[in-house]
């Protein structure tokens, strides 16, 4: 998205040629998250990327981790059985990546340790041989409450050991069910330390390395050369595993809404959903933070706005307090961001459809075609949205506090494709309707989203018509006149996470 609406004669972007990443890493230190967050920012960009993960391939052709050999996870000499099914593992993976290259990808992520420089070599020459950038992708951490958040948070709760917890739903039976959780994390350390007595850190020279400390403390890189390779690096360097909860909902009505010139203030009705929004967001941040154990007048949140009056007034009601808020009140910082306004609708502004295929017939059918790349008269594309929103989606992987925008549909349409991993062209016709909270919480194994409804007074723009519906908008609404629409109910995902309404 973030790349030019061209390709080079190879079908490749950036000229940058076809790139394997391996991850080399101990369990528990964060390659699964940087894997998957590293693939949703190339994706993005409009890089065809795909991670590759070998724990998912073996699981897809043997199981889980109950239905292997007691020696298929532990370092050393193992019986002819493991040694078989380990090999019949490496092979597939491998050729699933050879496979995707094939059909026109241009970088994969391969997820494993790779934990010794003899196996991190032989995949390596095999690729370099084709033609095929290599770079390694290492995570160290030395920090313990990272190594036991991620083994509480992620391995513990993985398609292996599913212990229930209240960020990943259960996804089959596995190792650790019935456990006690303690107990889970005493067994999961000693698998560890049985791979740390044979795992070789990256310290040879001979491929481009990339090396990140503590998920995002510190970062090393080797002989990184190119565009691509140093976007890659660029994102690496501003990404963390806290776990944060992201929350969109549209602003208020306005008082002129169909007018994208006017930026009017918000109706009456718009101050009233602005105090709802407030006090529904609390109560279920709040829901969502006590099943956590976590105490939310101790953490903040951060609100980020347009500078654009709707959407910075309906935050007002977060910076005051009356006698219905909890005492003390929440922790709230407001951010307004201009790069976060609208899309443009150029000469389109305050036309109805009918008006515009009335007016502009031959621009009205190239828009119907193509709704994300084709821009009307002086006005801005979906496309030139996202690159607009770049800025935006770097800031929002750097922020680790809990997040809610409050934004316009076409923008929260965009952020929300980036964090769930939907194609350029479906972003026109995500519906967002005012009067729902959407929430999102990315994880290690994909991303939870969630659309909860909370308001279902003047200004809401889905629903029957006297929900009041505005014709006008369309070009910021384009969603609500499309076929097929999508639409964030609850779902998880890797990629993507919406279920289509």
């Amino acid at each position: 998205m973030v790349a030019p609406l061209y390709t080079t004669a190879s079908g490749l972007l950036f000229h940058a040629g076809k790139i394997l990443v391996c991850t080399v890493g101990l369990p528990a230190r964060g390659k699964t998250h940087i894997s998957r967050a590293l693939e949703r920012y190339l994706r993005w960009t409009g890089v065809k990327t795909a991670v590759i993960s070998l724990g998912d391939y073996r699981r897809k052709v043997l199981g889980g981790a109950q239905k292997l050999p007691p020696d298929y996870f532990t370092l050393g000499e193992k019986s002819p059985e493991t040694i078989k099914l380990r090999e019949k593992v490496l092979e597939g993976c491998e050729q699933t990546i050879w496979d995707f290259f094939n059909a026109g990808g241009q970088v994969v992520i391969y997820d494993a340790n790779n934990g010794t420089r003899e196996r991190r070599n032989a995949v390596a020459e095999k690729f370099d041989k084709a033609g095929i950038h290599v770079i390694m992708l290492e995570s160290s951490c030395d920090n313990e409450e990272i190594i036991l958040s991620n083994i509480r948070s992620v391995k513990i709760s993985s398609p292996d050991n599913p212990v229930s917890t209240p960020d990943l739903p259960l996804r089959a039976l596995a190792l650790y069910r019935g456990w006690d959780p303690e107990k889970a994390v005493a067994d999961y350390y000693n698998r560890i330390k049985d791979h740390e007595i044979h795992y070789e850190p990256v310290e040879e020279t001979t491929w481009p390395f990339i090396r990140i400390i503590n998920v995002g403390e510190k970062i090393m890189v080797n002989n990184i050369h190119g565009y691509l390779q140093s976007r890659v690096v660029f994102f690496l360097m501003n990404i963390h595993n806290r776990f944060r909860t992201i929350y969109f909902a549209r602003s208020g009505q306005s008082l002129i809404e169909h007018s994208y010139k006017a930026d009017s203030d918000l109706s009456p009705a718009g101050w009233e959903y602005a105090e709802r929004l407030k006090e529904f967001v609390l109560e279920r941040r709040a829901k969502s933070l006590a099943e956590r154990g976590i105490d939310p007048k101790e953490r903040r949140l951060v609100i980020w706005t347009s500078a654009r009056r709707r959407s910075h007034h309906t935050a007002w009601p977060f910076l005051t307090h009356n006698a219905n808020d909890p005492a003390p009140p929440a922790k709230v910082k407001v951010i307004e961001r201009p790069q976060m306004s609208e899309i443009n609708p150029g000469v389109w502004d305050g036309l109805t459809p009918d008006q515009v295929r009335k007016y502009y017939p031959d621009e009205w059918v190239r828009f119907v075609n193509d709704p994300y790349a084709y821009r009307a008269p002086r006005a801005e594309s979906y496309h030139d949205l996202c690159v607009r929103l770049e800025p935006t989606l770097i800031e929002l992987e750097r922020e680790k506090e809990d997040l809610l925008i409050i934004g316009h549909a076409s923008v929260i349409r965009c952020i929300l494709a980036y964090l769930i991993g939907l194609p350029a062209s479906e972003i026109p016709a995500i519906e967002v309707a005012r009067g729902d909270l959407i929430e999102v919480v990315p994880t290690s194994y994909g991303v939870y989203s969630q659309a909860h409804h909370f308001w279902d007074g003047p200004g809401r723009s889905s629903g029957p018509p006297s929900h009041g519906k505005d014709e006008h908008n369309f070009y910021e609404n384009y969603a609500e006149d499309t076929r097929g629409k999508r639409r964030p109910d609850s779902s998880v995902s890797g990629s993507p996470a919406l279920s289509a309404a």
